[in-house]
């Protein structure tokens, strides 16, 4: 993976699904830092809400403002999958796009079919979903996705390890500020691991 020909892609993550989604502070956690991480790697994030109108914005508890010009754009939809028109225009502009990160929710639904469609796509993406990064209302649905998701060739892993993936290299000049950031958001990733992969 290179960090200048990966997109991250967050999916619907709105204030609305707090109270019903599992462990939805903990997707929120694994997102603050993937967000971090991308921003000192200068990766760009896409972000899509599920039909604003009624389930409102994206949580506001996502720092989605940090990112400044590399929070590409919020688009709406009412696909399940994120590959809206907006959406493949925005892919269409970046062809050296060769990895595609996946979080947010639901498993089985947006980010499922986001992923097959990734997959299925001319271009081929590599495409990455977030085990403590992704969940569901109905925990037990997890697991299940992810295994569709592997069986179709989506590389299923964990925010520190995608990141470490990232940065690749501990000489490299950003690794001082990565290795801060891991180090910040060490109890955090403990909680999301425990609470969205121990189901695993």
């Amino acid at each position: 993976m290179e960090p200048s020909t990966t997109l991250f892609f967050l999916c619907d993550l709105q204030e609305k699904f707090r109270p019903i989604i599992h462990g939805f502070e903990h997707v929120v956690a694994s997102t603050n830092k993937v967000l971090r991480v991308a921003k000192i790697l200068g990766c760009e994030v896409v972000v899509t809400t599920q039909k604003a109108r009624a389930l409102g914005p994206t949580d506001p508890a996502v720092n989605l403002d940090s990112l400044g010009t590399l929070h590409v754009g919020t688009y709406d939809k009412t696909l399940f999958s994120m590959l809206t028109p907006e959406v493949l225009a925005v892919l269409d502009s970046r062809p050296a796009t060769k990895s595609i990160v996946l979080l947010g929710i639901e498993s089985h639904i947006c980010i499922l079919q986001t992923a097959l469609a990734l997959v299925a796509h001319p271009s081929k993406y590599t495409t990455y979903v977030l085990a403590d990064g992704v969940s569901s209302a109905n925990p037990a649905e997890v697991p299940l996705a992810l295994a569709q998701l592997r069986a179709a060739g989506v590389i299923v892993t964990t925010s520190e390890s995608l990141s470490f993936q990232l940065m690749r290299d501990a000489s490299a000049p950003d690794f001082k500020a990565f290795s801060n950031v891991i180090k910040e958001e060490k109890d955090a990733t403990s909680k999301a691991v425990e609470a969205l992969l121990g189901r695993l």
